[in-house]
């Protein structure tokens, strides 16, 4: 990595507030993009949404700093592939981390005026979910510019209902960023119709871009298939089915556990189920119930490089969800070559079309789940023809240059 000093000594950019009003249809822009995680900190789909983003808002021409949290082992500021990073220590206690998140976007504020102390100031400041909001709210009166927001997922669609006081805080930010932003982006049409009907936005405000995926990051993945089977217990008289997901309700790998025993009357198969979270020890026990848990191996959290590993050497993933806004997983394993088996829901339903891409089976739904995996592993040629109609697809909808591209258009729609 460059260090940040040598990059900025290059920078030909000097974009000031007063060159705002005659924002043009060719000139770069000065970002300021902030997220609670970004590589190698990965809690879930953000950090490598933000990281790709950028990356290709940066070829682009444009200049985009990210301020999110520190992460053991890496520079708190660093240039990673033309995007200025920079890592915020959070170095007051909290009693939890509803808590530690308030006081994360302190600091976070502390930092942006350093920035705009040193650097001058930016076009366009772009907040990734709630827990970047009251930041972001705050650099946005401070520089007296425009918010853009990514919305990844709405709290009463992950928790079914919002009761709970950290529920109700949660609904009551993602209100608030809605308010607050001049454009709201979403990754599907499901989550633009959840997002206007609970938060009373208005449509326009909403648009829809995909989310992206680097294809090259798979393609030059060539595993020792039987070497990666093996270390997790497949033989290679067995299939391999995948799941890879945060171990939570909302993901519902507990129905895929549950439709393991239908699909071995059928198929040699063993599960490798790649996360970790709140839910592993109830699904543990659900393996136990199966009377087939040494069919089912955890492993719990992986590296990119292992789980890149596992998708190249799978015989079908599935996505059992119970609510996906987008399915970041769906895209790596059509890029990985994978045959993908996934709930219809939300933005899984946008991106697998049934029996073209990929198997869609009913959410919540055992049974259904059992069939899809079975019309993988009992059709070799079909899966095929899904597969290489995914990666057709990928390569039509889903590159970062064009979710880049939209996504400049937004920024110029608000500063016009």
């Amino acid at each position: 990595m460059t260090t940040l000093e040598d990059t900025r000594a290059k920078s030909h950019f000097n974009l000031v507030a007063s060159s705002r009003d005659s924002v043009s249809a060719t000139r770069p822009l000065r970002i300021l993009m902030l997220t609670w995680e970004y590589p190698p900190r990965i809690i879930g789909g953000i950090s490598r949404v933000v990281e790709g983003l950028s990356k290709a808002l940066v070829k682009l021409g444009n200049e985009v700093h990210v301020v999110t949290t520190e992460m053991p082992g890496s520079p708190m500021e660093e240039v990673d592939e033309g995007v200025f990073v920079h890592r915020v220590a959070v170095s007051s206690p909290a009693p939890n981390f509803h808590s530690w998140i308030l006081l994360m976007n302190h600091f976070f504020s502390k930092r942006v005026g350093a920035l705009v102390a040193e650097l001058g100031s930016f076009d366009i400041v772009h907040v990734h979910d709630w827990l970047v909001l009251p930041s972001g709210a705050e650099a946005k009166s401070f520089l007296q510019t425009k918010m853009v927001s990514t919305l990844h997922s709405l709290e009463f669609r992950r928790a079914g209902e919002v009761t709970s006081p950290e529920g109700r805080m949660i609904d009551s930010f993602e209100w608030w960023i809605t308010y607050e932003s001049s454009i709201i982006i979403v990754c599907s049409g499901s989550m633009k119709e959840d997002t206007k009907s609970r938060f009373k936005v208005p449509e326009a405000k909403i648009w829809v871009i995909p989310i992206g995926i680097d294809p090259s990051r798979f393609e030059k993945i060539r595993p020792d298939r039987d070497s990666v089977r093996a270390k997790y217990g497949v033989m290679p008289s067995e299939k391999l089915v995948l799941f890879v997901g945060r171990l939570t309700h909302q993901k519902g790998c507990e129905y895929l556990i549950r439709a393991l025993p239908s699909v071995s009357k059928f198929h040699n198969v063993k599960l490798v189920i790649v996360g970790d979270g709140y839910q592993r020890g109830e699904l543990e026990y659900a393996s136990a119930l199966t009377g087939e848990a040494w069919r089912i191996h955890f492993t719990g959290f992986l590296p990119d490089e292992e789980v890149a590993d596992l998708l190249r050497s799978a015989d079908v993933m599935v996505i059992p969800s119970v609510y996906e806004p987008f399915g970041v997983v769906a895209l790596e394993a059509m890029v990985a070559g994978v045959p993908v088996v996934a709930s219809d829901v939300d933005g899984l339903g946008e991106i697998i079309k049934h029996e073209h891409n990929g198997i869609l089976v009913f959410p919540r739904d055992s049974s259904s789940i059992s069939w899809g995996i079975s019309r993988v592993l009992s059709d070799p040629l079909n899966s095929a023809r899904l597969v290489e109609n995914a990666k057709k697809d990928i390569s039509a909808k889903y590159t970062w240059k064009a979710v880049a591209s939209l996504t400049l258009e937004a920024y110029k729609k608000v500063l016009q």
